[in-house]
């Protein structure tokens, strides 16, 4: 967005006050957007107010709401250090005190208090006596409401930067300008961005031209609709499970894998967990698979399309045989590679064998949580667990591309921000935070489920990358339609419910 203002600036197209008049204009409408009850009478506001042009918006917001009938008190971290700001600052003709100033009792009072301090510009942590002003608002009670992004949060990793602590209570709303930042929803960033809105400045042409932007994920309903055919038309699905006793995690992927669609699912076990998953399967059809010669055998039916291997299935030779031979098969003529969809113990298997890691391909897909991602990939593990020093931080984005170039395959980095990354740098991010919370997920099983709705859509012809989006959209759309008592098992039976709301 820097890149982006600085362009359409230097054109001629538009200039930066107007660009900067537009924004806080546009914050003030947002507050009486979100907030009704102040668009009812005049109230109290205190803007903090920074250097740079963060600072700038500031002003406008604090002129905008005082030629509406507030009450507004201006603090300033410090002079205007840009001449747009420092123009704003100048049509601001009343007084600007310090933020030592800041009273308890005045806060107490206010209704609002805007965070316009630093914004997306922050390159090195801020010190207590900058993020102790939010905190003083948030504890005497004002609606807190960010320019941009709460002062102290990485705008590229949505990590703290702040030295000392920093305030753990979410704004009560962040308005940002244009597009969402990558800090709004990674990291500690998605906790504490609160509601977020984004307004229109003008730029969205200019945006659009960006190559490498990271999409939101979502799930096109066009991949959900069937046609007429038959079973063998909507696509075969293998999901590999483990012993007795350890079929679990196996069938609750398989469930998925049918309930998203997949034409047949079938779920391959050794023998000896034969009569135990039949007890459990109904629709989902069942096959003995006592090895890696056993699967390559089984893989030789060119209506299977995608195979799921690691939840629960065991990290012994066994396994390792079954994760070489499904990385091995073949899906038809043109030695086009069998898709596999790869979670839990499976990676497991690949951080101990370079040699299966080596085997991967562009029709894999990795779907580890943090521990798993450290193992896989521990060089960019630690480079994402640094703390920032100077310069944009390392971001999550940035290691799960790293991860997918390197592995040479779409990388789904799981959590409430997870990150999908292909190898030729598509990425894109499934937010469940705020308004799209799903706590709920955070449960056993949860994770064999979404490793099975990728199973399922890949099954049904949709490709690695857009499977990994849909599916990752689908898994919380899933657990927000059941709400707060979810188990992993109630899951697929969730998806119908969001199809239906989808119109599919």
């Amino acid at each position: 967005m820097r890149s982006i203002e600085a362009e359409a600036i230097a054109s001629g197209a538009v200039t930066g006050l107007e660009l900067m008049e537009q924004a806080g204009r546009g914050v003030v409408a947002e507050v009486f957007r979100h907030w009704p009850e102040l668009a009812a009478a005049p109230f109290g506001a205190v803007v903090l107010c920074g250097p740079g042009n963060n600072g700038g918006d500031g002003y406008v917001i604090a002129r905008v709401l005082r030629e509406w009938g507030c009450a507004v008190a201006v603090h300033a971290l410090a002079r205007p250090a840009t001449p747009d700001a420092e123009r704003m600052a100048e049509r601001w003709d009343g007084p600007v005190a310090d933020f030592a100033a800041l009273d308890w009792e005045a806060l107490r009072k206010t209704d609002l208090v805007v965070d316009a301090i630093f914004g997306t510009g922050l390159a090195r942590p801020v010190e207590a006596g900058v993020w102790g002003a939010l905190v003083m608002a948030q504890e005497a009670g004002a609606r807190l409401v960010a320019v941009d992004i709460l002062t102290g949060l990485d705008a590229d990793s949505g990590a703290v930067r702040a030295e000392g602590g920093f305030t753990d209570h979410p704004a009560a709303l962040t308005v940002t300008f244009q597009a969402a930042k990558l800090g709004h929803h990674l990291g500690t960033g998605g906790v504490l961005t609160g509601p977020l809105t984004v307004v229109d400045i003008g730029l969205g042409r200019e945006l659009e031209a960006v190559a490498d932007a990271v999409e939101e994920t979502d799930c096109p309903v066009e991949r959900l609709r069937k046609v007429e055919g038959h079973k063998y038309s909507h696509g075969h699905a293998l999901v590999l499970g483990g012993g007795v006793g350890r079929g679990g995690a196996a069938r609750l992927a398989a469930r998925a894998a049918l309930r998203v669609g997949a034409g047949l699912v079938t779920v391959g076990c050794p023998p000896a967990a034969l009569i135990e998953n039949a007890a459990r399967l109904d629709a989902v059809m069942l096959r003995k698979v006592k090895d890696g010669d056993d699967l390559a055998e089984v893989l030789t039916d060119g209506r299977i399309g995608v195979v799921c291997l690691g939840p629960a299935l065991g990290t012994g030779e066994r396994e390792a045989g079954l994760v070489a031979a499904a990385l091995a098969a073949e899906a038809g003529e043109g030695a086009k590679r069998r898709g596999a969809v790869l979670d839990a113990d499976a990676l497991t298997i690949l951080s101990q064998r370079e040699g299966l890691f080596a085997s991967l391909h562009d029709r894999c897909v990795l779907t580890p949580h943090a521990g798993e991602f450290a193992r896989l990939f521990p060089d960019i593990a630690e480079k994402l667990a640094a703390p920032p020093v100077k310069g944009p931080a390392y971001s999550k984005v940035d290691a799960t591309r790293e991860a997918a170039a390197r592995a040479g395959c779409v990388v789904l980095f799981k959590g409430a921000d997870t990150v999908i990354a292909a190898p030729d740098g598509r990425c894109a991010v499934n937010p469940a935070h705020c308004e799209r919370a799903a706590p709920w997920l955070a449960t056993a099983g949860s994770g064999d489920v979404l490793a099975g709705i990728i199973t399922g859509l890949m099954a049904r012809g949709v490709a690695p990358w857009n499977a990994a989006c849909a599916g990752a959209w689908l898994h919380v759309e899933a657990a927000r339609e059941f709400g707060a008592g979810l188990i992993a098992e109630d899951l697929p039976e969730m998806l119908p419910a969001v199809f239906r709301r989808l119109g599919v």
